[in-house]
């Protein structure tokens, strides 16, 4: 992992905690695009956020971007950003940390990007001798099967359940249940409560959204026609990087033409960026709300005979590498895939009965131009997510798919 110097290059922003995240919510009921139609098109140029926006938090985690990380520079994993820390006396484990059995419910692996930090995580268990068991459900992506879960989880004799949810307010009342039974280490996405143990994440969702909004505001020229690509409604790091882009915008004389759901298919991807061409002449810069289909992106203008406009990506190996090859003009903001490792020391910090933070803010690195080298990993494969921070784990880089 490259030290984390950096973390500086990050514009503001991060993803919601808890109960200030949706405090108005009472579903993940998709809502429609900000400034756009049901069709997912832009209307006339409306000014309403979405429903996930907070503006306090919004500007509490622009503050956030600025602050030096406390903890060792090689570790990002365990740093901490203004850390307000709790008491955990009270899930001391009794005989101490031998033979602990740690579970995880996992929203699911179907992306690349939770199936490197998946394996981050088990790699990370096996750092810890005294984890002699280690239990973990895959919801596949389903609320009711990850309800049903953590349920069954909550009776199977677990020390600390370890819970990334699928979506927001969902999954909040089984979290709250679960708290009356065992100590809970939420990461990744957020609940709607405040009794987990510790809430682990990045700086986030609005880091994300703004860095990638301010480069498109920077490289392309006034009035250019944007593209936004979004996955899916509902989950609060995902909306809160289109909220965060769209205060960018807002202020901006830019033109965000379509506003579009692609569900992490790289067919619908193309599908989509071949009909904005079509209609609207010209795209002048792409932003991008996840890097999974930024490749698929690339090529869809390749396969139109136009050049590829300014464009966001992520940090996996196959867009830093297209980037890197094609002399692109982008960029790749991070929700780094180290933050996999974070809960399984946070779960035996607080059965040792340390103290952690509630809100454990995590930093988040940005791949640009100058540090585009830094993380490009020869060897590994196209899907792999440099900020793994994995390199120092058991089985690496075999285990990752990487010679």
């Amino acid at each position: 992992m490259k030290p984390l110097r950096k973390h500086r290059l990050l514009a503001p922003g991060a993803a919601l905690f808890a109960a200030a995240l949706l405090a108005s919510c009472s579903s993940d009921a998709p809502p429609e695009s900000p400034g756009a139609s049901a069709s997912g098109s832009q209307d006339d140029k409306a000014t309403e956020q979405s429903k996930f926006f907070e503006q306090a938090e919004y500007d509490r985690q622009i503050k956030l971007a600025d602050v030096t990380p406390e903890g060792p520079a090689d570790k990002p994993w365990v740093q901490m950003l203004e850390p307000e820390m709790r008491d955990t006396a009270e899930f001391k484990k009794k005989g101490g940390l031998a033979g602990t059995h740690l579970c995880f419910s996992n929203a699911g692996v179907f992306n690349p990007w939770r199936q490197v930090g998946l394996k981050n995580m088990q790699a990370e268990v096996k750092l810890h001798k005294e984890i002699t068991k280690f239990t973990v459900l895959d919801a596949q992506g389903k609320d009711d099967k990850q309800i049903s879960d953590i349920e069954e989880l909550t009776g199977k004799g677990c020390d600390a359940l370890i819970v990334s949810p699928n979506t927001t307010a969902t999954l909040t009342p089984a979290v709250e249940a679960a708290c009356t039974k065992v100590p809970v280490i939420v990461f990744d996405r957020g609940v709607q409560t405040d009794c987990p143990v510790t809430f682990i994440n990045p700086i986030g969702g609005y880091g994300y959204g703004s860095v990638a909004a301010d480069f498109l505001v920077e490289k392309v020229k006034p009035k250019g026609k944007i593209l936004a690509l979004r996955i899916s409604p509902g989950v609060d790091v995902l909306e809160n990087r289109w909220s965060a882009a769209k205060v960018a915008f807002d202020k901006s004389e830019l033109d965000v033409v379509d506003i579009k759901f692609t569900e992490g298919d790289t067919a619908k991807t193309k599908s989509i960026v071949a009909d904005a061409i079509s209609r609207h002449g010209q795209i002048d810069g792409v932003w991008m709300d996840a890097g999974a289909t930024s490749v698929a992106a690339i090529e869809a203008f390749e396969d139109a005979g136009v050049d590829v406009p300014p464009i966001t990506g992520e940090d996996q190996q196959d867009f830093l590498k297209a980037w890197k090859d094609k002399k692109l003009t982008a960029i790749a903001p991070t929700y780094p895939t180290f933050q996999w490792r974070t809960p399984v020391i946070a779960a035996l910090d607080i059965l040792a009965g340390k103290q952690v933070p509630k809100e454990w803010k995590l930093p988040q690195p940005t791949v640009t131009e100058e540090n585009l080298d830094d993380y490009l990993q020869e060897g590994m494969p196209p899907l792999h997510y440099a900020m793994c921070g994995c390199e120092d784990l058991p089985g690496f880089p075999k285990e990752w798919g990487g010679k």
